[in-house]
């Protein structure tokens, strides 16, 4: 045998190997969670409620902002890093919408028990954590909110459980794609989390707002154009010098966001309304 063919059987070998941990440990490249002692006490109000969502095999932890008679309720789908000690902030925001505020921690995050092993796995615990409120909010008006890799998800149960609005904030058409911009020489067969948005979207009947920053280097914002052309429908909204993690900071976003949780009738409502003295 040949030192060149050796050679190309080592290397060969090595990228066999590679893809081989990839396959079995993907989930540490996807998830990066924020682990949170069992004692750890959440300072965000006393309207926020800490709750328990039991599924197989694991509990994970959530936190609930109830407002008084609210309108509706946002059910918030995170990002694949921190845990709602970082993710469940900025509560005044949805205060001053009259909508209550739901969010968990996925398994293995925050103060969750278990961990992450399946697709079918992560959409699953994120129906029990619907399920656990839903009975709350019938007749109410309901937004399911994903940001980045909760973006999938949200869209998948949005297209089972048809909610009255859907945003979705630095959404991917799926993962392989976003697996290809940064890891082009894996196979994106290997990726066991496909997460097909642009399958589930066009399944949706309620509005649909994708949001998405014009310098997000992460998940590139022809993604969310990608997704509107699907779902025309929908409304698109680019925000050009936001990025991957900023662009709730970003007024025209938040007044977006805004709209959408009122819905149209609330909207026209207030378009309807006299104009308030100076």
């Amino acid at each position: 045998m040949s030192g060149l063919l050796k050679l190309a059987l080592g290397l060969a070998l090595a990228y066999g190997l590679v893809l081989a941990l990839l396959w079995w440990g993907q989930e540490r490249l996807l998830f990066l969670p924020e682990r949170l002692p069992a004692d750890h006490r959440f300072e965000v109000g006393a309207d926020v409620v800490e709750t328990w969502v039991d599924v197989p095999g694991a509990r994970l932890n959530a936190l609930h902002l109830r407002n008084p008679q609210p309108v509706g309720v946002v059910f918030f789908v995170h990002g694949n890093a921190g845990s709602l000690a970082s993710w469940f902030v900025d509560t005044d925001f949805y205060r001053r919408a009259n909508v209550d505020l739901f969010m968990f921690d996925f398994r293995g995050y925050g103060k969750s028990s278990g961990r992450i092993s399946s697709e079918a796995q992560l959409h699953a615990d994120v129906r029990a954590a619907w399920d656990s409120i839903a009975p709350r909010y019938a007749g109410m008006r309901r937004v399911f909110y994903g940001r980045s890799l909760g973006s999938g998800l949200a869209a998948h149960l949005a297209a089972q459980v048809q909610p009255e609005q859907l945003v979705l904030v630095s959404p991917y058409t799926r993962m392989t794609d976003v697996a290809r911009l940064h890891y082009p020489w894996v196979p994106g067969a290997l990726l066991r989390y496909p997460l097909q948005t642009d399958r589930v979207l066009p399944q949706v009947q309620g509005a649909v707002l994708l949001a998405h920053g014009g310098r997000d280097e992460v998940i590139p914002p022809s993604h969310s154009s990608a997704l509107q052309a699907l779902r025309p429908q929908s409304t698109l909204l680019l925000v050009p010098e936001a990025g991957h993690g900023d662009i709730h900071d970003f007024p025209v976003f938040r007044q977006a966001v805004a709209a959408a949780m009122r819905g149209p009738a609330a909207a026209r409502e207030e378009a309807a309304a006299p104009a308030r003295q100076p």
